[in-house]
């Protein structure tokens, strides 16, 4: 398929992610207060789209807390600026099995594995633009946990965002999760005009070699909207990249904790690393309101 340039590209910060990355950089927030505070300054700095996780305040561990998430969106909505609203909705299925010999039962320590309804509570409660869906099962980074998502799940939590009238992002860690994102399209349970993220370099899923992001990139339908991203120090090459190969772009510190070698970053700082890359390339960067018209999204206030 010919390169077809984005431009007109939006930015994503995804500003604290749920990876054990709080005790290696400073500035991985962790209360809502500080969540909030960090997605209002990648706002400020031209993101149209701030993705939040939450964090137990004390010890960084992720959390899935709908307190905490309501928080967090009360935080942001009283802003003085203008974001569009990602909450994840990934959180709840994972498992880490027992040893090679003996792996069950499970490890109960890192298990945590919750229903649909209460995976997509907070989701419910808040009613954020977008939530996340991660469109498939598989074996995450560390030897013995495996992020579970069956299609049963998948296809409940996706019905329930659709009917909320909040835009999944399907998370496609690989070619087989885009496979199953358009099933859940064809039986209807997400719509047409499907909003994808590719997430380049996680082991393991897709490795991030162009090859293989060419491949991802060549299985999005042509009416559906995508970002992708890549980890750490391949994560700006990868804004070029997207914006060349006709998507949108993922930066902040979930994915990528420095801003140069030996520097750590800031989430505002790398988005405006990713805006000037962007606009260096000759493309413009768009904000929420735009962003609203063009992938059919809706602000809304949290309820109660």
């Amino acid at each position: 398929m010919p390169l077809a340039m984005n431009r007109e590209v939006f930015i994503t910060c995804a500003v604290t992610g749920s990876g054990s990355t709080q005790d290696r950089s400073p500035h991985v927030p962790r209360s809502p207060q500080q969540i909030a505070e960090n997605a209002i300054a990648a706002a400020k700095a031209g993101a149209a789209v701030v993705h939040c996780h939450v964090r137990d305040p004390e010890t960084g561990a992720p959390s899935r807390d709908p307190k905490m998430f309501r928080e967090v969106t009360d935080r942001i909505r009283g802003a003085n600026v203008d974001v569009v609203l990602n909450l994840t909705a990934g959180m709840g299925g994972d498992i880490v099995f027992g040893s090679a010999e003996a792996p069950l039962p499970v490890n109960d320590a890192g298990t945590d594995m919750a229903g649909a309804t209460e995976r997509v509570a907070h989701v419910a409660e808040c009613l954020p633009e977008i939530c996340t869906l991660d469109c498939g099962t598989m074996n995450f980074a560390e030897a013995d946990y495996v992020m579970t998502n069956t299609p049963g799940m998948l296809t409940a939590m996706g019905k329930m965002m659709t009917d909320l009238g909040v835009k999944p992002e399907i998370e496609a860690f690989d070619t087989g999760h885009l496979w199953y994102a358009k099933q859940l399209v064809a039986d209807g349970v997400l719509e047409a005009d499907a909003l994808v993220q590719l997430c380049m370099g996680v082991p393991w899923g897709a490795p991030n070699d162009l090859n293989t992001f060419m491949a991802m990139v060549n299985n999005v339908p042509a009416d559906w909207n995508w970002s992708a991203f890549s980890l750490g120090r391949d994560q700006m090459a990868y804004v070029a990249a997207s914006v060349l190969a006709g998507g949108n772009v993922r930066v902040g510190l979930e994915d990528n904790l420095m801003l140069d070698r030996g520097v750590l970053a800031e989430n505002w700082q790398l988005v405006e690393r990713a805006k000037e890359i962007i606009e260096r390339l000759g493309a413009r960067v768009i904000g929420p309101e735009e962003v609203r018209k063009k992938l059919r999204l809706t602000k809304r206030a949290p309820r109660g």
